[in-house]
């Protein structure tokens, strides 16, 4: 993250002798991204975190990729994913390229392991859900709506609370997620006119040491392949930790629109960045108030970007027939735009219910065969129809 956090024993100063109570030294990692020269934390470890009893035979995971049949628009109605399983092994990846994979997850179990994404940074938006996050930076509580961004080189594991459904869009990224630039100062503090700021962003509130030894598990996914390693000990057995590279949560509710008299563009939303896409975030907010404004957006054609939208709730006003949990794609090459009525249907209106998530990137999206499975053939020609058609938002 862009600011300074700490929590639990660090030493006066960094590289230097810090003890145990037993005289025995703490044994000190620095977890940073772009060598030595990025963002970075310093960790304190009861031992070293190097010592690998066992390397189990690593499995392949290449994704199941399938001809499109040519460029069409895409809705796939994920809400009939099946729920079974923990937050990783529960997902189901539906598009990807070289920069980002999406996919989705319903778990329904805690993890018994801990889990290391070495490619790049996740993210994982909650759409329904409430849990833990425990990583070797602490216990972070996540909830419904929140975006929970875990670095690079977090070790963690998700233990989702007894009896609460969970509904996850999951994101892995080849590189690291970042506010947008145009937010942050020189120095890193986000602007005045940003649309949130640090007192929105939690990072980890509690750190528990675990002193235990036994045989641990830790799951580490790298090269389209997940490796399994056996430790002796407990893998969060960190004293202390400070810096700027941890993992943390930001709730979509705490995002503050931007609007303008006429319509505002995609960019408005934008809620973080990464190489090869961005992610914004469409929330409840007051619509256009030029008196002759057409709050729907306009018929655009992605040219150098294919656009992915994540339905959570509400009345989407360009859209309809969108169930909860569906997610459209418009690739490249092809315009869309508000469906038959809903442009008309907008004028007048004051303000929008609308919840969702985007996802644009700036190279083309391969579908798998499980996006497939989940498509709506018949929304390429939803286009079609009469402008006295009723116009349905997103249904819970």
């Amino acid at each position: 993250m862009t600011y300074y956090y700490k929590l639990g024993k660090i030493p006066h100063k960094r590289h230097t002798q810090f003890r145990q109570p037993n005289g025995s030294l703490y044994h000190e990692e620095l977890i940073s991204i772009r060598g030595f020269s990025g963002v970075q934390s310093l960790l304190y470890h009861l031992r070293p975190p190097t010592q690998i009893q066992k390397i189990l035979p690593e499995r392949s995971l290449s994704l199941p990729f399938e001809e499109s049949g040519g460029l069409r628009p895409y809705h796939l109605q994920t809400a009939t994913v099946a729920a079974g399983g923990d937050a990783v092994e529960a997902r189901v990846p539906l598009m990807a390229n070289a920069d980002i994979c999406i996919g989705v997850a319903r778990p329904t179990q805690p993890m018994q392991y801990w889990y290391r994404f070495a490619d790049g940074d996740e993210v994982i938006f909650v759409h329904e859900g409430s849990g833990v996050l425990e990583s070797q930076y602490g216990t972070l509580r996540y909830k419904s709506g929140d975006y929970v961004v875990i670095p690079t080189g977090v070790l963690w594991r998700i233990i989702p609370d007894q009896g609460i459904e969970q509904r996850m869009l999951v994101i892995e990224t080849y590189g690291h997620i970042e506010p947008p630039g145009r937010y942050l100062n020189n120095y890193g503090q986000f602007l005045e006119h940003s649309p949130y700021c640090e007192r929105d962003i939690r990072p980890p509130d509690e750190l528990i040491t675990h002193d235990e030894e036994g045989e641990f598990e830790v799951r580490v996914k790298a090269r389209n392949q997940i490796t399994s390693y056996i430790y002796n000990y407990h893998p969060l057995d960190v004293v202390g930790w400070d810096g700027h590279l941890w993992p943390f949560a930001f709730n979509i509710e705490d995002f503050e629109p931007i609007t303008g008299r006429i319509h505002q563009p995609p960019p408005v939303h934008q809620t973080f960045e990464g190489p090869g896409f961005v992610l914004c975030s469409f929330v409840p907010r007051l619509f256009d108030y030029h008196p002759l404004s057409i709050p729907a957006p306009y018929n655009h054609s992605n040219v150098d970007s294919d656009e992915v939208l994540y339905y959570v709730q509400g009345n989407f006003m360009s859209r309809r027939g969108i169930e909860v949990a569906s997610i459209t794609l418009h690739p490249r090459g092809i315009p869309h735009g508000p469906h038959p009525g809903t442009y008309e249907g907008s004028i007048g209106k004051e303000r929008t219910d609308e919840l969702a998530v985007m996802i644009d990137t700036f190279h083309p999206l391969v579908l798998t065969k499980y996006a497939l499975a989940l498509e709506d053939k018949d929304y390429p020609h939803s286009w079609i129809s009469s402008l006295n058609e009723p116009i349905h938002g997103v249904q819970p």
